[in-house]
């Protein structure tokens, strides 16, 4: 079948779950994929044809069923780096690249430090930090065993050595003879209330365990790290999370009441309230 007959078999399919730049995207991405086939061949020859529309046909299937396309082909991009992805971990996205290169522009790149990423995942946070800090010893954490197996695969795929931790921060107090200089974290956020605004192919394929907490204890994982900071952060040490939007000011004083300064609230690209830093004192 022709590529281009293809996408108009998408455009008609799913134009009424999505727009016509989310089904253009989601189509270069898959002929990218399953054909070797980028956006700028398609367009110079439109008359490309393949042999086998199986593939791409059945990611289309998964599609009006609202899987991110992220999932049928199993990977995703972040901070120009590969990952792969699964139903075991959230799909990495744009807003958390933001937070990796505010860390980045706090840190010196040729000091030997310790970091921990809490709530790794993916592994995406704690993998794209080793690539440009090849001084630091970077430690992950996660609760899921699942997740951690996808991680170490990522870590292995883009060659870099990330120590992973499975532990569950709500019951692990201190790492023993672990200390470290930056703790950063991208932990569950997303209140129970705020699923009414959420996308199906959020709501209905990623992990619910890293993203969902209960409406009336929203910071339940920030204040576990905070205290789990105060044995395992050494003094003068950076603290960075990425934050619910709407929750800045409680996180704000959150931190002061736990002693940390330097506090800075950080807006992404959408406006939005999104990450913030302190420093222990």
């Amino acid at each position: 079948m022709i590529l281009k007959s293809i996408q108009n078999i998408f455009h008609e399919e799913l134009k009424s779950i999505s727009t016509i730049e989310e089904i253009d995207s989601v189509f270069y991405m898959l002929i990218d994929h399953f054909y070797k086939v980028t956006r700028i061949q398609l367009a110079l020859n439109p008359e490309i044809l393949v042999e086998n529309d199986e593939p791409i046909l059945r990611a289309l299937s998964m599609l009006k069923q609202q899987m991110p396309v992220q999932y049928i082909i199993g990977e995703s991009e972040f901070y120009g780096l590969n990952f792969k992805v699964n139903e075991y971990v959230l799909i990495p996205r744009p807003e958390t690249e933001e937070l990796v290169a505010w860390l980045l522009n706090h840190v010196n790149p040729e000091r030997k430090i310790k970091i921990l990423d809490i709530g790794t995942g993916s592994g995406s946070i704690a993998i794209s930090l080793s690539k440009h800090l090849p001084q630091a010893e970077i430690y992950a954490m996660d609760v899921s065993t699942d997740a951690l197996h996808i991680a170490r695969q990522n870590a292995d795929s883009n060659a870099v050595n990330v120590e992973f931790i499975e532990a569950d921060i709500l019951q692990t107090t201190n790492l023993k003879n672990f200390k470290f200089d930056v703790i950063v974290s991208n932990p569950p956020y997303v209140r129970e209330q705020e699923k009414a605004f959420m996308k199906p192919n959020v709501l209905d394929n990623e992990p619910h365990l890293a993203l969902f907490v209960k409406d009336n204890n929203a910071l339940q994982f920030y204040k576990a790290i905070i205290h789990f900071s105060k044995a395992s952060l050494n003094k003068g040490g950076l603290l960075f999370f990425e934050i619910n939007e709407y929750l800045g000011k409680e996180m704000i004083s959150l931190l002061q009441e736990n002693n940390y300064t330097e506090l800075e609230l950080k807006q992404d690209i959408y406006r939005k309230d999104r990450m913030i830093k302190g420093v222990k004192s």
